[in-house]
């Protein structure tokens, strides 16, 4: 397995696989929110022709049945469904996955693969949801993705990971060796089996050295590094030439009150680094005018275009 990675100096560096200390090494293992079916079944038609040539499809892998503590920290015991967002980016340089959702096994089995978790976040997801067949209706077969992209390695965004040959996996150092070691209140959301796989090409991210780091070299695609959630996290800001920039701070700001600092995510190994995250996507968001878009926010998520029927270009 190749690994690509930057040291403290933000300078790339070539390893394989046995560069890697053991307990990192793989072991061997192998449009919602639309909350009523009527809703659901109304198709919807494309706003267009032609495009750009660089475009964002925003995908949904079902939603999760969970409590409002577990979204917003200490807030209450009510039921809350939260959609499950994933992202393609078109470009001529190729195809672009972001997270990929729930994996694919989940629609199957959800106790099964993702065990006790279920009981605080319940996956609702049919089998057609994941992201390989959600791509394939709009004209991308899983050879032709060329990079995927992890925010973080919770278990519903690493639906990508393993599912696309000849991509490059690229991900924060960081989270990826505290995906194998996380603490005890974190263990529930890292599942082993997802990114635990032999063979696929990594590339890690060096956190503040690699900050910004610009995927094409064109501005298209910028991940930006921002733990709280995650000791790795990073949200990304996407340019396109007709809809400008857009901002998905993924689960750095899973609703928008986290986003308007009234409340911190459920799940955070640092809220001191999770509210300087957001202050830092608030800044980015001025000096850009960046479309928004929360990680798991229900309201927030349904004012945006969904693919296959639309896509921001």
């Amino acid at each position: 397995m190749k690994i690509v990675e930057f040291d403290e100096n933000g300078q790339q560096v070539i390893r394989d696989s046995g560069s890697l200390s053991s307990k990192n090494s793989g072991s061997r293992l192998a449009p919602r929110p639309v909350f009523s079916r009527s809703a659901e079944s109304k198709p919807q038609r494309s706003r267009r022709s032609t495009s750009s040539g660089i475009e964002l499809h925003m995908f949904q892998t079902g939603t999760l049945k969970t409590k409002t503590k577990y979204i917003k920290m200490n807030q209450g015991e009510e039921d809350f469904e939260i959609p499950v967002p994933w992202f393609l980016i078109k470009h001529p340089k190729g195809n672009v996955v972001i997270d990929g959702g729930n994996a694919a096994e989940v629609a199957v089995d959800k106790r099964g693969y993702w065990g006790d978790v279920v009981d605080a976040y319940d996956p609702v997801m049919e089998s057609k949801e994941n992201c390989v067949d959600q791509l394939k209706l709009v004209g991308v077969e899983p050879h032709n993705v060329r990079f995927v992209l992890q925010s973080h390695l919770h278990l519903d965004h690493t639906g990508a990971i393993g599912r696309f040959p000849n991509a490059q996996y690229i991900v924060q150092r960081s989270e990826y060796e505290y995906a194998f070691n996380p603490h005890w209140f974190a263990t529930g959301a890292y599942i082993r089996a997802d990114f635990d796989r032999p063979g696929l090409n990594w590339k890690f991210l060096g956190g503040e050295f690699t900050d910004n780091y610009d995927l094409f070299g064109d501005g298209t695609i910028r991940m930006i590094f921002t733990p709280g959630h995650s000791v790795g996290h990073q949200s990304f800001l996407i340019n396109l030439p007709n809809t400008g920039k857009v901002l998905l701070t993924i689960d750095a700001a899973y609703t928008m009150d986290h986003w308007e600092n009234k409340a911190l995510p459920g799940l955070v190994v640092s809220s001191v680094d999770a509210v300087n995250s957001v202050k830092k996507l608030h800044q980015i968001a001025k000096d850009t005018g960046a479309l928004i878009v929360t990680g798991h926010d229900p309201e927030n998520w349904a004012t945006f275009r969904k693919s296959p029927y639309d896509f921001y270009d």
